[in-house]
């Protein structure tokens, strides 16, 4: 695995070539997109190894912890698409596979019978509770070094970016 260092270092001297070329180019905030980009990767790379030994690929990692973070363990399938960022031919498969393994129960709404509802088992909740905590090392690992204030304004700036982003996808739909 390339190191994150190395890969900054080229970054940094790209952005820099591309700023003689392109003397209005908003070089800050280029090396801000891409510096997430590639720190996000990373993270989703390590979770990835992680999930891979409880036969787990991202998407259904999300869709279980969806799940067991909500008050009554359920949710519908579009509110899991628009969390996991999946697309509905996805989701159904994501469903599939985790009712196939007895970590989740799929069926009509109670209210709305033409609403189906997908709900975490008691098996689910069992699994994320054996799974979830050999991975807090890592989590906590990531965040070595960094003070309580510094993990807050780190969490607000990210808001506020995903806020921005949000703003811009408005503008662009309109």
């Amino acid at each position: 695995m390339t190191l994150l260092g190395n890969c900054m270092a080229m970054m940094d001297e790209g952005i820099g070539r591309m700023r003689e070329a392109i003397s209005h180019l908003p070089a800050e905030q280029a090396t801000l997109c891409r510096l997430m980009s590639m720190v996000g990767k990373r993270m989703d790379e390590g979770l990835e190894e992680k999930l891979k030994p409880h036969q787990l690929n991202h998407s259904e990692f999300l869709t279980l912890m969806m799940l067991y973070s909500r008050p009554d363990g359920s949710s519908t399938p579009g509110e899991l698409c628009e969390f996991t960022s999946q697309g509905s031919t996805n989701m159904t498969r994501i469903g599939n596979t985790l009712v196939k393994r007895g970590l989740i129960s799929r069926g009509a709404s109670a209210e709305d019978r033409r609403c189906v509802v997908m709900r975490i088992s008691a098996a689910g909740r069992r699994f994320v509770l054996k799974m979830l905590p050999p991975m807090f090392p890592r989590l906590e690992a990531m965040f070595a070094g960094f003070s309580a204030t510094e993990r807050s304004q780190l969490s607000r700036l990210l808001r506020k970016l995903a806020n921005n982003l949000d703003q811009l996808d408005a503008e662009d739909a309109s």
